[in-house]
């Protein structure tokens, strides 16, 4: 067959991928494959509760270690560029490891991490929050690879369930961190590390699958080589730029709502909790997505539906942001979750196999975290230089505009190049 050349995609029927110098992994079943299953949603429950956990004890932190505001803002950033910069390296480390021994590894990252938070300690806290960043940085490049090797004939069910556990586990530690910390009379050091008892719950599930994994599937992602020519690919683009777009859109509205409901007369507590159930309505959303396409609705029909979705919320914000704080909140978690989950499935089903899976998550979230981290402090600085909501509100209902139009050409049925 002839080659099509390094920055070409490929009909996913008409050609095949490209051969990997390791044999093939079958997909697991039986018991193993529950154990697996409940394994996975184990760990990505880990990926997001010891960082989001930070946000509703921030004005305790400030007070107690007298950081500042601008501190408290590079306190929650900091993940994000964890999840950016350190995406590059996971590929290396799951073929180096082995899946199954990396992913044991950022569980340890996160109890260490954890541990760390209880040093009476601003650096501590610094440090203990990068620690758990590097270790998240990883798991999320890591799981979508392990999905595609594992479950090819579930993947849709299996990324649901995934994205799931993530809006889960943000939404367990936005809602239950300071109801933990009044119940138990905590100090916030503690308070945090709480959360690492999840991750060691989560370690000790994980460590048969190093102990009994598949020794073909380890051996495989150690000798494989690294895929060449995917930064020159369009396809891995779209669906990078599909990536970057949701994850800006994601943490720019989750920093900023609560105070533009403030603004708009809702009060602190309130404000609070509508991100919280919007979270909560994620969940669905997050689940759905996966579960519909190939079987209601394509790919790209769902990418806009869950755009359209989005921007009748920030529509709604712009209108009425207090009276019909329900409703647009509905609508941004049922988008915001459809949207994340589609850009994790187009990752698993761009891919020809795990050893794509892994390359393409690594190019996707790196530049996608890193856009990512930026949405909170554009969006402020446009509300300081406006002097209103108005215009940060504009900015991310224009940006939707590229959202869908990404996304519509990560939705085709190709996969991406690469040797």
């Amino acid at each position: 067959m002839p080659d099509d050349g390094p920055t070409a995609t490929r009909e996913a029927p008409a050609a095949p991928p490209l051969p990997s110098p390791a044999p093939p992994v079958s997909s697991v079943t039986g018991r193993r494959a529950l154990w697996l299953g409940a394994g996975v949603v184990l760990l990505a429950l880990n990926l997001r509760p010891a960082l989001v956990a930070v946000s509703p004890l921030a004005g305790t932190i400030r007070a107690d270690s007298g950081m500042s505001a601008a501190a408290t803002s590079l306190l929650t950033a900091l993940p994000l560029l964890c999840f950016g910069l350190l995406a590059p390296l996971a590929p290396r480390l799951g073929r180096r490891l082995g899946t199954e021994r990396a992913l044991l590894a950022t569980m340890a990252l996160i109890c260490a991490g954890t541990a760390l938070r209880l040093l009476d300690s601003v650096v501590a806290l610094f440090a203990g929050t990068v620690v758990i960043g590097a270790g998240i940085a990883v798991a999320n490049v890591l799981l979508p690879g392990l999905i595609k090797r594992d479950f090819p004939a579930r993947a849709g069910l299996m990324t649901g369930l995934y994205s799931m556990s993530l809006f889960g586990g943000a939404a367990l530690a936005a809602g239950v961190t300071v109801p933990v910390q009044r119940a138990t009379g905590l100090d916030w050091q503690a308070t945090l590390a709480c959360w690492g008892a999840l991750a060691a719950l989560a370690l000790l599930v994980w460590l048969p699958q190093v102990r009994s994994g598949n020794r073909a599937a380890a051996t495989a992602h150690r000798v494989a080589r690294p895929v060449r020519g995917l930064w020159r690919d369009p396809l891995a683009w779209q669906v990078t730029g599909y990536m970057g777009l949701q994850s800006l859109s994601y943490y720019a509205a989750a920093a900023w709502l609560p105070t533009m409901l403030e603004d708009a007369g809702t009060s602190a507590g309130d404000a609070g909790w509508l991100l919280s159930y919007s979270s909560l309505l994620g969940i669905a959303g997050s689940f759905l997505a996966p579960v519909l396409v190939g079987r209601r609705l394509r790919a790209g029909v769902l990418a806009a539906l869950g755009a359209a979705l989005c921007a009748t919320a920030f529509g709604g914000m712009l209108a009425a942001p207090a009276a019909g704080a329900y409703v647009w909140m509905t609508l941004l978690g049922l988008g915001q979750g459809a949207a994340i989950s589609l850009a994790l499935l187009f990752i698993v089903q761009r891919a020809p196999d795990a050893r794509h899976t892994a390359q393409l998550s690594s190019m996707a979230q790196c530049f996608g975290y890193i856009l990512a981290a930026t949405g909170p402090a554009v969006l402020g600085a446009v509300h300081d230089l406006s002097g209103s909501w108005t215009v940060p509100l504009a900015v991310l209902l224009a940006l939707l505009l590229p959202q869908i139009a990404v996304g519509w050409g990560a939705a085709r049925p190709r996969q991406v190049a690469g040797r």
